[in-house]
């Protein structure tokens, strides 16, 4: 194995280095989770290697963990990525995990019944503050598709209740790109009577905010996810909201290419995905509906 390390700069340890790294990101307009996300797989290797010392036979043994794939291909993009800076500043000689591949990996799409559906709805306390925001943070994800960070960071202005649009404006959007997204009424009456229900002492323009008008993040939603989820007995993430609206857009005859815009895929790759889907929803319909099932039913068919 080729020796890694070679310090331009002695004096510049791995947290400096990462500082540097972000800070960069930064300026280059990435979105604060994705920030994030470099921050965490970034320090979390580097638990397993102090300083720059050995950092090839330490990415072996942390790259060896028992995880699952997409966890190994996350952290394959994320730690390259940051070598790659690192090499470019003169602080390694070559990047570590060059020429390392991506797993193979099945895309994850949840297909959850609409009975459960019903019941998550029903779940949440709209007497309480806490309880109408998750109930609305529920419609708005199953009625657009947003992903979770986008809903939490909408704001009162972002809201047109006249064209009945919600907007993502492009500092939010994972993709750095806005879109405009088509509400429900329903959805539009929950957010008029959150919005309604937020305290006059409160600072703060976001929408889906904490009963103390704070910020919300994802763990806290996913907190909450999971606390109703043990209600109903089927475990639901946030962004299992996202994959039903997807679903459920194609079943009722939405096409692929709207689909895409209204998610916010930069190719329909991704979109594509949740066809797999709805592929097999023709099949068993086609099975329960099939002509022959009438022309054949008095036929005694031999196997084959």
């Amino acid at each position: 194995m080729a020796k890694v390390v070679e310090i331009k700069q002695e004096d510049i340890n791995p947290e400096e280095a990462l500082q540097e790294f972000l800070l960069l990101k930064k300026a280059q307009g990435l979105a604060k989770v994705t920030l994030d996300d470099y921050s965490f797989h970034v320090r979390a290797f580097f638990k397993h290697c102090e300083g720059w010392d050995n950092v090839s036979t330490a990415l072996v043994h942390y790259m060896s963990q028992e995880i699952k794939a997409n966890t190994y291909n996350l952290r394959l993009r994320y730690l390259r990525a940051f070598f790659d800076w690192c090499v470019s500043e003169g602080y390694l000689s070559q990047n570590p995990l060059k020429g390392w591949k991506l797993r193979k990996t099945e895309p994850r799409i949840v297909n959850i019944p609409d009975t459960v559906l019903k019941g998550l709805l029903d779940t949440p306390n709209k007497k309480t503050f806490a309880g109408l925001r998750d109930y609305t943070l529920i419609l708005i994800q199953l009625d657009t598709g947003i992903r979770p960070k986008e809903a939490l960071s909408l704001s009162i202005e972002d809201v047109c209740f006249k064209q009945m649009l919600v907007n993502v404006k492009a500092a939010s959007a994972k993709t750095r790109v806005s879109r405009s997204l088509p509400i429900s009424p329903i959805t539009a009456q929950a957010l008029k009577k959150l919005i309604s229900a937020h305290h006059e002492s409160w600072r703060t323009d976001l929408i889906f905010c904490t009963h103390e008008g704070q910020p919300m993040d994802r763990r806290h939603w996913a907190k909450r996810l999971a606390e109703y989820s043990e209600i109903i007995n089927y475990k639901i993430r946030p962004y299992d909201l996202r994959h039903s609206f997807a679903l459920y857009y194609l079943r009722s005859g939405g096409d692929v290419f709207s689909l895409q815009r209204i998610m916010g895929h930069t190719n329909l790759t991704m979109t594509q995905q949740y066809l797999s889907l709805t592929d097999e929803d023709i099949k068993n319909q086609h099975a329960q509906s099939s002509p022959l099932n009438s022309i054949t039913k008095s036929s005694r068919v031999r196997k084959l």
